[in-house]
C-alpha cells in the first residue's frame, strides 16, 4: 500500500470515528447531506420536467397540468412511457425496493443503491412522460437513498444512519418545496416515524441547508400561489371541520380505488411489465377531456386557485383527477401521491367552499382559504402527515390563522383515517405486499429478536410412551417444571407441566402422552418477538416448545423471559431514539 493510500485510508478512519464520537461532526455530516440531497432533487425536477416539454410541446417555465390543450399525438407519450417502464420493470423483476419507509422502520436505515435508483429512476419516467403521479416519492428516496450510501460507508450506528436517513429524505422534500419546516416534519412524521429531541438538530440542520443551497443555485421551488388573509372565526372552524371529515372519506376511496384496481389488473392476469403501456392508453382519453389529470398537478393547483370555476367544472376536475391517479398507480406506475392529494384537496376545497355558498344565511367561506384547507386535509388523509402539511400551508401563507384551521381540518381527517382505515398511502401500500408497519418508527429490531435467539437449548425430553412411574423416577417433583414430550420418530408431541404427573388421580401405569398439554402448539424456530407474544396471548399457555425446520425440538420458551427480553429491547431502543444511550 503506498503511503498516499494510507493516509487516505487514516483520514477515513479518523473522520468514521469523530462522527461517531462526536454530536457536532454528525450535525455537519447531516447538513452537507442536506446540500447534497438538494442538488440531486434539483436534478431529478428538472429532468422531469425537461421530459414533458420535449414531449408536449410545452414553454419554458409551463407545467403540463396547466396546459390549455394538448395535441393528440403528443398524448401517445403516456403508453410509450408506460411501455419504457414495463421494461425496467421487467429488467429489475427480481425483488420490490425498499423504500425510506420501510427502511427506517425494519432495515435501521439500509437501502441499497440499486433500490434508489430503481425507485428514482421509474418515478421520474412515470411523471415525466405524464402519468398522473408525483415526483415526491423520487426526492425521497435519493435523499435518503444519498444518506444510506454515506452513512453505511461512514460505519454509522443503526440509529444514527436512520436519524441520517430521515434528513437526506427531509432536506430533498425542503429544496423541492423552498419549505424548510415542511421538509423537516416530513422526515419526522413520514421517514422517522417520530419527533425526538437526538433528531431534531440533524433534520433541521439538513432541511435547512437543502432550502439555501436550491434557493443559491435558483432552482424554482413547488410554490403555491396563496391569497389575502382573512379573518378567522369560530363558525369557520366548524365549516372545516366538516370538510376535514369530507376528506377524510375521500382519501379512504382514493387509496382503496387505487388498491382495487391493481387487484383488477392482477385477475385479468397480464404480466406486470405490460400493465404500465395499457394503463398509458386508458390515460388518453381522460387527458384529452383535461390536462390537469396529468402529472402532479402543480401547475394546474396555481391555475385553479386564481381562475374563475363553476361547480360543475370542479366536479369533473375532481373525478378525472382521482380516477386518472388511481389508474396510473393501479396500473404499474411509480410515484408519490404528495402532490396529487394536495391539487385534489384544493380542487375539493374549492367546490365545497361553491357549494356551501348557494345555502341561504350560511356563513361564507373565502375561496382561497378553501383552497387550502381542503388542500391541506387531503392531503393529510393519504400521506398521514398533519404537522407536515400544516407547516406548508403556514409557509405558503404566513398566516398563522388560517394555520390553525388547516391543522384542526387536518386532524380531524388523519383521526377519522386512523381510526377507520388505520394507514396512509406508504404504509398502505406495505400493508398489500403483507407487512404490518404503520410508519417509518424502528421496528426492524423486532424482526431479528427471534426464538432461536431466546430459547433455552437445555431441553428435557422424554418420549410420549414412557409410563407415569418411570416419568417419576426420572423426574422428582421440583427437578424440573416442564418436560416436552416426543413421538416414536422424535418429533414434538407435546408439553407436560412436571406437577401433573404427581396428582393423585394419575395412574402410575399409563403414558404420561395423556397429560400432554399443547400437542398442536408450538413456536417455529424463526418466529420473531411479536408473533411470539401473539401465541402466549392467544394460547394462553406459559412455556412453548421451538420446532426446527425438521420438526425436532430445538428448545423452549417461556412467556414471562420473553416479556422481559422484550421490555429490555424496548427500554433500549428508546434510551437510542431519545439519544441517551
Amino acid at each position: 500500500m503506498s503511503r498516499r493510500t494510507r493516509l487516505l485510508v487514516h483520514t477515513a478512519s479518523a473522520l468514521r470515528r469523530r462522527i461517531r464520537a462526536s454530536e457536532a461532526w454528525f450535525l455537519a455530516l447531516a447538513t452537507l447531506t442536506g446540500a447534497a440531497a438538494a442538488l440531486v432533487a434539483i436534478l431529478i425536477g428538472q429532468t422531469a420536467r425537461g421530459v414533458q416539454r420535449l414531449l408536449y410541446g410545452l414553454a419554458q417555465g409551463e407545467h403540463l397540468s396547466a396546459a390549455s390543450h394538448i395535441a393528440t399525438v403528443r398524448l401517445l407519450a403516456l403508453p410509450l412511457g408506460g411501455a419504457l417502464l414495463g421494461l425496467t420493470i421487467w429488467l429489475l423483476r427480481r425483488r420490490t425496493p425498499i423504500d425510506v419507509v420501510e427502511a427506517n422502520a425494519l432495515h435501521g436505515g439500509r437501502i441499497p443503491a440499486r433500490d434508489s435508483a430503481t425507485v428514482v429512476g421509474q418515478t421520474m419516467l412515470s411523471n415525466g412522460f405524464g402519468a398522473s403521479v408525483g415526483l415526491e416519492a423520487a426526492y425521497a428516496q435519493a435523499g435518503g437513498g444519498l444518506a444510506s450510501v454515506l452513512g453505511q460507508r461512514l460505519k454509522l450506528r443503526r440509529n444514527d444512519l436512520r436519524t441520517l436517513v430521515g434528513a437526506g429524505t427531509g432536506a430533498a422534500v425542503s429544496a423541492a418545496f423552498g419549505a424548510p419546516l415542511t421538509g423537516a416534519f416530513y422526515a419526522f412524521e413520514i421517514a422517522l416515524g417520530a419527533y425526538t429531541p437526538a433528531t431534531i438538530a440533524p433534520v433541521m440542520a439538513a432541511s435547512i441547508a437543502a432550502a439555501i443551497t436550491a434557493r443559491g443555485l435558483g432552482a424554482t421551488p413547488y410554490v403555491i400561489a396563496a391569497g389575502g388573509m382573512h379573518p378567522i372565526s369560530t363558525a369557520d372552524y366548524a365549516l372545516y371541520g366538516l370538510l376535514g371529515l369530507a376528506c377524510a372519506l375521500i382519501g379512504i376511496g382514493l387509496m382503496r380505488l387505487v388498491s382495487l384496481i391493481e387487484r383488477g389488473v392482477s385477475r385479468i392476469g397480464l404480466p406486470k411489465a405490460v400493465t404500465p403501456a395499457i394503463g398509458g392508453v386508458i390515460l388518453i382519453p381522460l387527458a384529452m377531456l383535461s390536462p390537469q389529470s396529468l402529472s402532479g398537478g402543480h401547475g394546474a393547483l396555481n391555475l385553479d386557485l386564481v381562475a374563475e370555476v363553476t361547480i360543475a367544472s370542479l366536479a369533473l376536475a375532481i373525478c378525472l383527477k382521482i380516477a386518472a391517479t388511481a389508474l396510473s398507480l393501479g396500473f404499474g406506475f411509480r410515484g408519490g401521491l404528495f402532490f396529487a392529494s394536495l391539487f385534489a384537496g384544493s380542487l375539493i376545497g374549492r367546490f365545497y367552499q361553491l357549494s356551501l355558498a348557494h345555502i341561504p344565511n350560511l356563513h361564507v367561506l373565502a375561496p382561497d382559504d378553501a383552497t387550502l384547507v381542503g388542500m391541506a386535509a387531503l392531503a393529510v388523509a393519504v400521506i398521514g402527515a398533519p404537522m407536515t402539511i400544516s407547516l406548508l400551508v403556514l409557509e405558503v401563507t404566513h398566516d398563522f390563522a388560517l394555520t390553525g384551521v388547516a391543522i384542526a381540518a387536518s386532524l380531524i381527517a388523519g383521526t377519522v383515517v386512523r381510526t377507520s382505515f388505520g394507514y396512509s398511502f406508504s404504509t398502505w401500500r406495505l400493508h398489500l405486499r403483507g407487512e404490518t408497519i404503520r410508519s417509518g418508527r424502528d421496528v426492524g429490531w423486532m424482526r431479528t429478536l427471534t426464538a432461536a435467539k431466546m430459547m433455552r437449548r437445555d431441553v428435557a425430553l422424554v418420549p410420549a410412551a414412557t409410563t407415569l412411574a418411570d416419568f417419576r423416577a426420572r423426574f422428582p417433583l421440583g427437578s424440573a417444571t416442564r418436560v416436552v414430550l416426543t413421538d416414536a420418530q422424535g418429533a414434538y408431541a407435546g408439553i407436560l407441566p412436571t406437577a401433573a404427573a404427581y396428582t393423585s388421580e394419575a395412574d402410575p401405569g399409563s403414558h404420561v402422552a395423556a397429560l400432554a398439554e399443547l400437542r398442536d402448539s408450538a413456536l417455529g424456530i424463526g418466529m420473531d418477538i411479536a408473533t411470539i407474544m401473539d401465541a402466549f396471548d392467544s394460547c394462553e399457555a406459559d412455556d412453548f416448545a421451538v420446532l426446527a425446520p425438521d420438526g425436532s425440538v430445538a428448545g423452549v420458551l417461556t412467556e414471562k423471559h420473553v416479556r422481559r427480553r422484550y421490555a429490555e429491547e424496548l427500554e433500549k431502543s428508546q434510551l437510542e431514539l431519545y439519544g441517551e444511550a
